[in-house]
């Protein structure tokens, strides 16, 4: 095979992974892992709260529910060859009405249909059991969704692709993406902002933030287009984490385009609270003053967020709500857990989604990878691509290597 250099952009856990996979199945090629950032796991990687899905939610048949329930299994598996931790901590979907009781049965059958073992829609009785502390009248259980450090495995699976011979460039920023044709293969260049330039026959896209703006540079189509939604969290004091037992989740409503409030215990013994959904006002503004006049410029001239933002201000304006009340965001919890009182929640570190937005102002849902000649992007990897990120290399190189296709 005459292609043996590539470039994967991006040192998240799907990026990493993506050069492991690559040297695991082409050992004899050139796999150069490039990093804006000084260290790996910088951005939506090591800022999430942790939590490996088992694809309850996933449309049948989805990119994402395919690599979700594929990548459960290779994440497990390589956390115990690298004896890192994989706690099935088990979730719980509470219904407080009778139209959230109705909507279980649906997200169960679909679960079922995405083969997740072990669900059961259980009552309030049982409910209880599970999460004393917790109202409702109903519930869906899922005993095997897990909780690890993503951060962790994201550096692992790096020191394993080392091992095998990559190249980890951190603090290289990519600002040009060249198709050369002049030879008797396409090759491309790979700029950085000094200046400095690689030369390779394949680039893999997994910029997260970026990605749409990288994607562009390469001659991708325009959109979607990446707007940044910061999650904010608040985490319990130590003294109130058993308030919960597993993770507590509201049950989806198809009439919003995010989850909602809800309680993850995460791989440290920390108990996060939320995330809520605003919009950053910065790719990366992880602050409330993080702004960026030209990010934000581009997304408000965006026809896609406009579209968006028309259809979906009230919403908007709740999370709003409870971003700038602490009182609110507390209410919010207050639902599932009303012990719960505003002095039980101390602010905790926020993440950003990068969310791909459709020009009609549709979010895109499912997993979404593109090629342009020899660049290949991740257009789209919310929730759940930590958990299906072996996974998602392997689908990426398979289609590299001509094994199987990219979309």
């Amino acid at each position: 095979m005459s292609v043996s250099r590539y470039a994967v952009v991006g040192g998240g856990i799907i990026g990493t992974a993506v050069a492991r996979r690559l040297l695991q199945l082409r050992p004899d090629a050139q796999v150069t892992l490039l990093e804006k950032e000084d260290h790996l796991a910088a951005h939506q990687t090591g800022r999430n709260s942790g939590v490996v899905h088992a694809g309850l939610y996933y449309e049948p048949g989805s990119l994402k529910a395919l690599l979700c329930r594929r990548g459960v299994g290779l994440l497990k598996d390589f956390c115990a060859e690298q004896g890192l931790a994989y706690d099935e901590v088990g979730k719980v979907l509470v219904a407080l009405d009778a139209e959230e009781q109705q909507r279980l049965a649906a997200i169960a059958e679909r679960a079922r249909a995405n083969g997740v073992p072990g669900i059961r829609i259980i009552d309030r009785a049982e409910l209880k059991e599970l999460e004393p502390h917790v109202t409702g009248i109903a519930g869906l259980h899922s005993p095997t969704t897990a909780i690890v450090d993503y951060a962790g495995i994201t550096r692992a699976l790096a020191a394993d692709a080392e091992a095998r011979g990559a190249t980890i460039r951190t603090g290289f920023t990519v600002t040009g993406l060249d198709h050369t044709t002049g030879g008797p293969v396409e090759e491309v260049v790979v700029r950085e902002a000094s200046g400095e330039e690689i030369v390779v026959d394949e680039v893999v896209l997994c910029a997260g933030l970026q990605v749409d703006r990288l994607a562009e540079l390469a001659g991708d189509v325009h959109a979607p287009r990446i707007v940044p939604f910061r999650g904010e969290y608040y985490a319990l004091v130590p003294e109130k984490r058993s308030l919960v037992n597993r993770l507590v989740y509201p049950v989806p409503d198809p009439r919003y385009p995010f989850l909602g409030v809800h309680l993850t215990p995460r791989f440290d013994g920390e108990v996060l609270i939320g995330p809520n959904a605003v919009l950053a006002l910065a790719r990366e503004g992880y602050r409330r003053r993080d702004v960026s006049v030209r990010e934000l410029a581009e997304i408000v001239r965006y026809d896609g967020f406009r579209r968006f933002a028309r259809q979906h201000w009230r919403t908007g304006i709740e999370e709003l709500r409870g971003s700038l009340s602490k009182r609110a965001f507390t209410a919010a919890a207050q639902r599932y857990v009303p012990e719960l009182t505003v002095e039980d929640m101390v602010p905790a570190a926020a993440g950003i989604r990068a969310q791909a937005l459709e020009t009609d102002g549709s979010l895109v849902d499912d997993f979404r990878i593109t090629q342009t000649g020899a660049v290949v992007a991740v257009r789209n990897a919310p929730s759940p691509a930590a958990t299906s990120s072996l996974a998602i290399a392997e689908h990426i190189v398979d289609a590299l290597l001509g094994r199987g296709p990219a979309s």
